[in-house]
């Protein structure tokens, strides 16, 4: 088996060094693994560029996975790349999705005996990737809030035992309180969804099933199928929403009167101004964005 480079997030907690070492311990007695760990962009991209022929498998949650997909995009390597996955951290949304198991020894397997499936890839219109999903409305802004009262609550504590993990059940609840109402027009492959003047409480694109570590927001969605899915939800009344939020919770939001739920290559959002989570990542305020699926984008390691 070729030799494995496993590139790991340099701030991981150490209880994901230890999990991570029961994964490598399985590897070793295999292949030949280096590992090593990078905090940015351009430690990453180093490391990247002295990969050679080797697989690399990440180390990490869905934000690490979404890191080094991005960046082979951007060094135009990912059309070839075959990648291994062994999750840590809580999320592991992607891994859920594609059946990866969650322990990291038995991912560990997977990447020795599992087979290179191909998986689709979001694509904006300047070139940023979505692995996972992209949510704009409700789910976005509690990331949103939840990533400044992460920020704020992580000085609370010594080191890394600190209270930023309550930040985004802090950022949730809030938005749950009062949730952002957004005016868009929302186009799937050139048909209208959605327009201005219908409120929606929250819109999203899945390449995966699930965010927020295990809520399956678009729970048909499959990374291999060609498409994703789009779900529209227009529960912006105080009601209607508690009735959304539960049916999430069990899976069958996307069967309500008032969800819209369907797949397509390409989507469009306009209008707003609205927040963007892609893949935990949030960015914004937007007034235009179109994101398209580039099938067949590269390979990951599966069961």
């Amino acid at each position: 088996m070729d030799p494995l480079l496993v590139i790991t997030n340099s701030e991981a907690g150490t209880s994901d060094e230890e999990r991570l070492e029961e994964a490598l311990a399985v590897l070793r007695e295999h292949v030949s693994v280096e590992v090593t760990a990078t905090a940015n962009p351009g430690e990453l991209d180093g490391v990247l560029h002295r990969a050679g022929s080797r697989r690399i498998v990440v180390a990490g949650g869905d934000g690490s996975l979404h890191a080094i997909v991005a960046a082979l995009y951007r060094r135009r390597e990912l059309k070839d790349a075959v990648l291994g996955l062994i999750p840590l951290g809580t999320g592991n949304d992607f891994a859920r999705g594609t059946e990866i198991p969650l322990d990291p020894a038995e991912a560990a397997h997977v990447i020795l005996d599992g087979t290179p499936r191909p998986m689709d890839l979001i694509v904006d219109e300047v070139g940023e990737i979505v692995v996972n999903s992209v949510h704009v409305g409700a789910g976005a802004n509690a990331s949103r809030r939840g990533a400044r009262w992460k920020e704020r609550l992580h000085s609370v504590g010594v080191g890394k035992a600190n209270l930023g993990k309550l930040g985004y059940p802090i950022g949730a609840a809030m938005t749950a309180w009062k949730p952002p109402i957004i005016r868009v027009r929302i186009e799937v492959d050139g048909e209208v969804v959605v327009d201005l003047d219908e409120p929606i409480l929250m819109a999203a694109v899945g390449n995966g099933s699930s965010v927020g570590g295990g809520a399956e927001l678009t729970p048909d969605a499959d990374p291999e199928d060609g498409r994703f899915d789009v779900m529209v939800s227009r529960s912006t009344g105080p009601i209607a929403r508690l009735a959304y939020a539960a049916h999430i919770g069990l899976a069958s939001h996307h069967k309500r009167d008032d969800v819209t739920y369907l797949r397509g290559t390409r989507v469009s959002v306009s209008g707003g101004p609205f927040w963007c989570s892609a893949d935990g990542e949030i960015y914004g305020p937007e007034r235009q964005r179109t994101w398209r699926l580039e099938p067949e984008a590269y390979h990951l390691l599966l069961p």
